[in-house]
């Protein structure tokens, strides 16, 4: 069962979701002290950086999607990878395409609620934030992560092995 695009697929993406969960580049823009930048966890200015001070409780549910995200990622890559070791390679290639798939929404969840609280949150000076490469990172793991659960529920319905199949050993 070839389950290679989706690994590689789930991979990078966990590794971009990673990246924009952690890192404080969601908003930028330019300010008298130099750029700033906000995150999930940490507002900048000038090179210096603190934990946010009293969080909005959107960007609080944007945090734990985003870290749901992350672990449901990494549980699907886990049962990928088991896919080729196993016995009955349906079956765990559909629960980790489901798993992706599930981690792709969270994280799709988490974007639009950020997009959503942050446009709101800032109202007119919304026009001096740019949203930065932090944000596009999600955005382009949620596409990553969502097609590696595709391409394994698509490995596990074109899987001709009977070894694979759900009766198989019962």
């Amino acid at each position: 069962m070839p389950t290679g695009g989706g690994l590689l697929c789930g991979a990078s993406g966990l590794a971009l979701l990673l990246a924009a969960t952690a890192t404080h580049f969601w908003l930028q823009r330019r300010a008298p002290g130099g750029t700033a930048s906000l995150g999930l966890w940490h507002a900048c200015l000038g090179g210096h950086c603190r934990p946010q001070p009293g969080t909005p409780a959107l960007w609080e549910a944007t945090r734990v999607l985003m870290l749901l995200s992350v672990l449901t990622a990494a549980a699907g890559l886990a049962l990928g990878l088991s896919v080729v070791a196993s016995a009955a390679r349906r079956v765990r290639a559909r629960v980790a395409g489901i798993t992706l798939l599930l981690a792709g929404l969270l994280a799709l969840l988490g974007l639009a609620v950020y997009t959503a609280g942050t446009l709101s949150l800032l109202g007119p000076a919304r026009t001096a934030w740019r949203f930065s490469w932090s944000y596009i990172l999600g955005w382009v793991a949620v596409v990553l992560i969502s097609s590696a659960g595709l391409f394994h529920l698509c490995a596990a319905a074109k899987d001709p092995s009977p070894e694979s199949s759900e009766v198989a050993g019962a």
